[in-house]
């Protein structure tokens, strides 16, 4: 038998971590990476028998794969404060366990299922939502910037089919939060490339993604909410490749 490290980075997340935690019983060891939370997240984790540590915010790629160095087994698994392991994937990640991962495969994705107001969305352009999250650190590490971090693997990939159900936003107000957040971050890194705007970017790619999660994806399904995520989805987009626009304009008039 082989055993498994949970690793979990967190800022303030004590209104959700419990039942991550709850979910992840069937490891051998549970690490949590903090970044300075003040609502008793660390505390929680600890009174849970958790492994935390400290460390000031570096970005999601580099939070994570100081994670993955901290802890004790080769074999990670990778989830988020707001996520948690289902039974059906929990009896998967423990046969793999008990089999010592022998197979060829360095690592494993799964589908992330999310909820949205209430509703588990198991469609548009959010399900099945695949994640590389189990793989052997030794084949298998966090890379990206600030935003859309990756696991690279050095091997082979399995695939697994229980769920890693996700509890992405609080209410709607945490969602618009986050799209101003990682439209900044996606900008940036827009920037960073050198990536200049056009008509397309600003106008037909945010049509593209409407209609990608609303009818492709058959978002429609889901009422006022699919809907509602159909737009959201497209002002995600419009907004990056906007804010990207003006920051192009002001980089002209400062010439």
């Amino acid at each position: 038998m082989t055993a498994l490290s949970a690793c979990i980075i967190t800022l303030n997340e004590a209104d959700r971590l419990g039942a991550c935690l709850d979910s992840l019983a069937f490891c051998d060891e549970v690490v949590v990476v903090d970044s300075g939370s003040s609502d008793g997240t660390r505390e929680l984790a600890e009174a849970r028998g958790a492994r935390v540590l400290e460390r000031a915010w570096p970005g999601f790629a580099a939070q994570k794969q100081f994670a993955v160095e901290a802890a004790q087994n080769d074999w990670v698994l990778c989830i988020d404060a707001d996520e948690r392991v289902t039974p059906e994937l929990a009896r998967e990640l423990e046969g793999l366990v008990e089999r010592g991962f022998a197979g060829a495969e360095v690592g494993y994705d799964f589908p992330r299922l999310t909820c949205w107001e209430g509703v588990w969305i198991r469609g548009g352009t959010w399900y099945p939502d695949r994640q590389l999250r189990l793989f052997d650190r030794r084949k298998g590490r966090w890379k990206g910037g600030k935003v859309h971090e990756k696991v690279r693997l050095d091997g082979p990939r399995g695939h697994l089919a229980g769920d890693l159900l996700h509890e992405s936003y609080r209410d709607l107000d945490d969602h618009l939060r986050t799209i101003q957040k990682y439209t900044q971050l996606g900008a940036d890194k827009l920037c960073a490339k050198g990536r200049r705007v056009t008509f397309t970017d600003l106008w037909l790619r945010p049509l593209v993604r409407f209609f990608r999660f609303y009818v492709l994806g058959r978002g429609f399904r889901f009422g006022w909410r699919g809907l509602s995520l159909a737009f959201l989805a497209a002002h995600y987009v419009h907004l990056k490749y906007l804010r990207r626009r003006i920051q192009q304009e002001a980089e002209h008039a400062g010439r």
